[in-house]
């Protein structure tokens, strides 16, 4: 019980980094819209873009992966319906995180095409995702 304690620890932990990444990048992105390509400003965005994804986000959503799967597994979760919705939100959210990385690489390119109004509405996609993730666990409708 006391590794099962420490494991779902973990993965509390990896989820509020994750999450913090999710809410942060895409709120950088609607800022680096607004700096010229090749300023001082751009680079900057670059640099924080890069790090955060890098050495926060991907990290935190790979230890939410192994702890939550762990976790699953321990617990013998696979066969609740509401295991089954929230693994399907994470891989959704995993999507967003993979898309979020591709914004990255197409800023670092200076390639950037879509405005800030774009990057605000992506900035709600892990929020409602999240709420979605939330319910699934603690009401467990399914």
């Amino acid at each position: 019980m006391t590794a099962y304690l420490w494991i779902k620890s973990l993965h509390v932990m990896s989820i509020i980094a994750w999450m913090a990444g999710l809410l942060y990048l895409p709120r950088l992105f609607v800022y680096h819209c607004g700096a010229a390509a090749g300023s001082e400003m751009s680079e900057t965005f670059k640099v924080m873009e890069r790090r955060l994804l890098r050495a926060i986000m991907t990290p935190a959503m790979i230890l939410a992966w192994i702890t939550g799967l762990t976790l699953a597994v321990q617990a013998g979760f696979f066969t609740a319906g509401w295991m089954h919705f929230k693994l399907l939100l994470v891989l959704i959210m995993s999507g967003a995180h993979g898309y979020m990385s591709r914004c990255v690489r197409t800023f670092a390119a200076d390639a950037n095409m879509r405005s800030h109004k774009f990057y605000r509405v992506l900035n709600e996609v892990p929020t409602l995702l999240m709420l979605a993730v939330v319910v699934a666990v603690i009401v467990k409708p399914f």
